[in-house]
């Protein structure tokens, strides 16, 4: 575990010429305080824990120090975001590898008016990861969450949206939805397309109608997984990218943000920010991607 670590995470970056100063969050939303008031003062901010912990720096980092590089340890239970980059999931091995100093601009997403890393969505599922106990969590990893998407499985709810990419406007009943700069969603690959650059100034759309009967079923699956999947609109889901998205709903949708409750709104403008973050990323090193034609741009 990454707690176990920290003295000779410190000593990495010591022996790498910077001087740590080390703040254990205390509670939700402390990562972003933090950075907003210790982030014009220094050189580098280093995240360790999950996806959600990242999103909390990210939003401190865009407001108060956008233009300082960010290094991040994953350890949390799913780590998307960092699985995308091929970033080390030990935490010694991350820690080297932002010491050698690389930087890739990585592309973060606008939602209204907080930033995420890799996703926004809303739906079935999509709530999961912060509904899931934390203790059970800790315990038991990502089996954690299929136990809770087990108890949503007969609950199907379904949005009547009308949405707009950049000008190419689609309307229906969808059950979820996902706006993501990202390989993996959930830990699984491909959902959101496979050919996914994440500095491109582009985020991917994905919209799953809401099923009425198994045949709809299976269609949902055969079009999420099917790696030939075109864009545009299908039998059962909706495939686009976009720089600007905005969807409209009759009533409140509650929406996640990188994992975390993001907000319940109507109306929703996510837009895509190029290359604003400064992300440390060992460019030096063979490294194996999620998948193996994917490469870091």
């Amino acid at each position: 575990m990454v707690r176990l670590a920290v003295p000779d995470i410190i000593g990495i970056f010591t022996r790498g010429g910077y001087d740590v100063i080390a703040h254990p969050t205390q509670a939700v939303g402390d990562a972003t305080k933090v950075v907003l008031e210790n982030g014009e003062d220094v050189d580098a901010v280093v995240c360790g824990g999950g996806d959600g912990t990242f999103d909390e720096v990210l939003n401190g980092v865009m407001v108060a120090c956008p233009d300082i590089k960010v290094g991040y340890i994953p350890c949390g239970s799913t780590n998307d975001f960092a699985r995308s980059l091929a970033i080390a999931t030990d935490p010694i091995e991350a820690a080297q590898d932002i010491v050698v100093g690389d930087v890739y601009q990585c592309d973060a997403g606008k939602f209204n008016n907080r930033y995420f890393s890799y996703v926004a969505a809303f739906g079935m599922f999509t709530n999961v990861s912060y509904e899931t106990d934390q203790n059970l969590k800790n315990t038991l990893g990502h089996l954690a969450y299929l136990i809770e998407a087990g108890r949503q499985m007969f609950n199907i709810p379904s949005y009547h949206l009308m949405v707009d990419i950049d000008g190419v406007k689609v309307e229906g009943n969808y059950t979820v939805g996902m706006v993501t700069n990202s390989r993996l969603v959930g830990g699984m690959k491909n959902i959101t397309g496979t050919n996914v650059d994440m500095n491109d100034g582009l985020l991917e759309v994905t919209l799953v109608r809401t099923p009425t009967n198994p045949v709809d079923m299976h269609n949902i699956i055969a079009e999420l997984t099917n790696s030939d999947t075109q864009l545009g609109s299908h039998i059962m889901v909706d495939k686009f990218k976009g720089r600007r998205i905005a969807i409209e709903a009759p009533d409140n949708i509650a929406w996640t943000l990188d994992g975390e409750y993001g907000d319940t709104v109507r109306n929703v403008l996510i837009t895509d920010c190029n290359k604003v973050l400064n992300l440390f990323l060992n460019r030096r090193k063979p490294v194996k991607l999620v998948n193996p034609s994917d490469a870091v741009n």
